[in-house]
């Protein structure tokens, strides 16, 4: 994923730079917790970003990770995701585009997906109402398909079994 990588070093460049503008120290911690969420590909809770950076043989306070990811935030170059689990999910701003979240309700799985079409629909859809848009989530919950999977396969061997 080239592509990722260099917006991921991009966002690494512009969190220095509102650190820099801030007088802000650049710590060698923080810049662990921003490289572990801008690596990204998936939404991280607090515990993954932790998990992630124990991965790389790093050992940041979970204070700091906090701190750090609270900082992030305020940079607007992460988003921070409540999908009701308990936990926040931490999500870099990769592009400048929106995108949605397919969220599993058995398993918890969070699936970005491109919301392009839903995208052209609003300015349409807003003027119809007589309403000016000017932000919007999207969050379709329901049952990923490796849930739906197992349940079939639940079921098929339900049917499959001989009755007495």
């Amino acid at each position: 994923m080239p592509e990722a990588d260099g917006a991921a070093e991009r966002l690494f460049e512009r969190f220095h730079r509102w650190l820099r503008e801030r007088h802000l120290p650049i710590t060698r911690q923080r810049d662990m917790v921003a490289r572990a969420v801008f690596a990204g590909g998936e939404l991280l809770s607090v515990d993954g970003v932790e998990r992630r950076l124990r991965e790389r043989g790093h050992n940041v306070g979970t204070a700091t990770v906090y701190r750090s990811l609270d900082m992030l935030v305020e940079s607007g170059l992460v988003r921070r995701h409540d999908f009701g689990e308990g936990f926040k999910r931490f999500e870099p701003l990769l592009s400048p585009g929106q995108n949605g979240h397919l969220i599993c309700s058995r398993c918890g799985r969070v699936t970005e997906f491109s919301t392009e079409r839903f995208e052209r629909a609003l300015p349409m859809i807003a003027d119809e109402q007589g309403f000016q848009h000017h932000a919007h989530r999207v969050e379709i919950r329901g049952l990923c398909r490796a849930c739906r999977d197992a349940d079939a396969a639940t079921v098929g061997r339900f049917r499959a079994t001989p009755s007495s």
